[in-house]
């Protein structure tokens, strides 16, 4: 019985690219696959019809061939529609057109029904587990950058067994289940040959070998607690929420595995005088009736210390200036921010009788009306952030 047309089963056009092809044959393989259709006789035939033409398409001599004379110009199997699993000269390209189907079918099993999948390595030592510790700073800190010290607990090698899990002068012993690989396989065999699926062992976990006597210390795990101090370097300008890698400081793997990741997570505490606004700090500044009224030069506090700053005649209560250069230091180098100082103009709670007299005298000689209220204190700040 002479077969399909090639290009009709794989669903494509004469002129189909290569990529085409591929996708096309991946597409129905994992459609028709057996794994997936179990005693389905039809879905078995259709699994081989695309492979017979995957086989042929994909082979730019035997695709000119075929172009020009169709099925009988191939001769041998592919003439009356003989395939054999034994012709498929392109199971290599199984690697690349199933590389993510291990965790659909099991592991390699293209390469094991087309005969010899790739080679399989040894598990080896696993990697720590990654850790995430907290670090918090002021805005002090945080504006001009700081070097922490950090005392933190992690699993580290163990001293008594120099992180091997045995007992000082016991042996370790081949796995009798894996035979050293790490690695154990279970065949499976179908109408399209032997399908293994291959796994840690279950044995020694995948490292090859087994312990006969675990080090008391560490249990046989090859590691232990410990505490250790970890010297970090702040950069100025880090923000809330943003962290320093720190490689091999996290715990270390079981059995000789290399460490894992230390993640130094940034925390802002909350300061009593300053709020951060990116690279700018605000900071409120009271100021007296008279200083308001008369003008003053005050002495404000910075991130930096101290600092003087006038106040001229007439300042209005939620009036802004800025303090250039006297924020945050930018995390990339850009440069300073600046500190915003609100005026807030106190009015006392308590009068005596002199100061109320001075008071009702002044009201006397009040010129002119209170402004009408006009934006709030954040309008203002936005303003003055935005240029």
């Amino acid at each position: 019985m002479m077969p399909r047309d090639y290009y009709e089963v794989l669903g494509l056009e004469r002129g189909a690219s290569e990529d085409d092809i591929k996708k096309s044959y991946r597409k129905l393989a994992l459609k028709y696959h057996p794994d997936r259709n179990p005693g389905d006789e039809q879905a078995e035939a259709s699994f081989k019809e695309a492979a017979e033409a995957y086989e042929v398409l994909s082979d730019a001599q035997k695709r000119r061939t075929y172009d020009q004379f169709g099925h009988q110009g191939l001769g041998g199997p592919f003439a009356s529609g003989g395939f054999k699993w034994s012709d498929f000269s392109h199971a290599g390209d199984f690697d690349d057109i199933f590389s993510n189907l291990d965790d659909i079918f099991g592991g390699g099993i293209f390469g094991d029904i087309f005969g010899g999948g790739r080679g399989r390595r040894r598990s080896g030592p696993q990697q720590g587990e990654d850790l995430r510790i907290t670090l918090p700073l002021t805005l002090e800190e945080i504006a001009t950058g700081t070097e922490k010290k950090i005392k933190m607990t992690r699993l580290d090698r163990c001293d008594d067994c120099t992180g091997s899990g045995a007992k000082a002068g016991s042996q370790t012993t081949t796995c009798d289940v894996c035979g050293g690989t790490g690695q154990v396989r279970q065949a499976t065999r179908s109408l399209f040959g032997q399908f293994v699926n291959v796994t840690v062992c279950p044995k020694c976990q995948g490292e090859g070998s087994m312990i006969q006597e675990p080090c008391p210390r560490c249990g046989g795990e090859g590691r232990s607690e410990k505490q250790v101090s970890l010297t970090v370097n702040i950069p100025a300008g880090v923000a809330e929420g943003q962290y320093i890698p720190r490689k091999g400081e996290g715990n270390v793997g079981r059995r000789g595995g290399p460490s894992g990741m230390c993640q130094v997570f940034i925390q802002e505490v909350e300061h009593d005088q300053f709020e951060r606004h990116n690279n700018d700090v605000v900071y409120d500044l009271p100021v007296s009736f008279a200083q308001a009224a008369l003008g003053a030069e005050i002495e404000v506090p910075t991130l930096g210390g101290k600092a003087k700053m006038k106040v001229p005649a007439g300042t209005q209560s939620s009036k802004i200036f800025r303090l250039r250069g006297k924020g945050i230091q930018d995390v990339n180098g850009y440069g300073r921010g600046d500190q915003l100082v609100r005026v807030v103009v106190w009015t006392p709670t308590k009068l005596n009788k002199e100061e109320q007299a001075i008071f009702r005298e002044l009201s006397e000689h009040e010129n002119g009306e209170p402004p009408e209220g006009g934006k709030g204190f954040f309008d203002r700040v936005k303003e003055v952030l935005t240029g």
